[in-house]
């Protein structure tokens, strides 16, 4: 039986493998899925001694993401344009990074949400590392405009000059918090401020008519940010579809096969 597994420190709440184990029972591969807690000082070590016992491969969560850089042996265009790996596969020709991040995030909003991002006016807010992971998928299938807020301006700026020619004249900026212009048909948070219950000093006016609303956390209950968006007439989206999509995209990077993920985002809802 193939062996995979997700490395973090700590592990304990993730649901990857629960995710997993239905990828596999849905189309029938043999494969088994675990947590791993990684020591803080010794993800590399941790990631080689599953390789000796034979994994396949591995997802990487907080805080071994940027490490996982490091260990790589190849990354491919967009763990490189994200600056941080999620997804290791083990291979003949070494470890392979790669960021699905970005991926599952899109696949949630245009295929579960049912809202295609081209053409669209799309407002990032946060410019740190679960930002930069989600730049390139967006600009892939070509936003009208993408603006990059944050309270650092000079970070979101930093994200821009990464970027711009990817996205063609002028589609990409940046901007603080407080100087963010027009609205949005796409409002996605990816700053940490729903950990600790705030919400982003953003005005209300961002969030065109029927915009979507979309928050990288999730929880049993919506989170400040999108209680915040629901006020002001949003479709409200949450962390979770992310999360089930961007496994979906490691499961096919090491299986070869797409599952499906309707029922386990419903399941893991359920849950919540």
């Amino acid at each position: 039986m193939d062996r995979y597994c997700v490395f973090g420190n700590p592990i304990a709440h993730s649901k990857s493998p629960e995710i997993h184990a239905a990828y596999a029972a849905q189309t029938g591969q043999d494969m088994h899925y675990e947590r791993r807690l990684a020591p803080l000082d010794g993800f590399a070590e941790a990631v080689r001694a599953f390789i000796a016992e034979g994994g396949k491969g591995a997802n990487v969560t907080v805080p071994f993401k940027l490490e996982a850089v490091k260990l790589a042996q190849a990354l491919t265009i967009r763990a490189r344009a994200a600056g941080a790996v999620n997804t290791l596969v083990f291979s003949d020709e070494g470890i392979i990074g790669d960021n699905t991040d970005g991926a599952g995030l899109v696949a949630d909003i245009v295929n579960n949400a049912g809202v295609p991002i081209a053409g669209k006016r799309v407002l990032l807010l946060g410019a740190g590392g679960a930002a930069r992971g989600v730049v390139l998928p967006i600009l892939e299938h070509r936003p009208a405009r993408l603006v990059i807020a944050n309270r650092t301006v000079a970070t979101a700026e930093g994200l821009v000059e990464q970027f711009a020619a990817l996205g063609g004249e002028g589609v990409v900026s940046a901007c603080g918090f407080a100087d963010i212009d027009g609205a949005y048909d796409i409002v996605i948070n990816a700053t940490a401020a729903s950990l600790s219950a705030e919400v982003p000093p953003v005005a209300p006016s961002v969030f065109a008519p029927g915009a979507l609303a979309l928050d990288m956390m999730y929880g049993a209950s919506p989170t400040v940010f999108l209680q915040f968006a629901a006020r002001h007439g949003a479709q409200l989206r949450d962390g979770l579809g992310m999360l089930v999509e961007q496994a979906a995209e490691a499961f096919h990077l090491w299986r070869g096969v797409q599952p499906a993920t309707a029922d386990v985002l419903q399941k893991l809802r359920a849950q919540l």
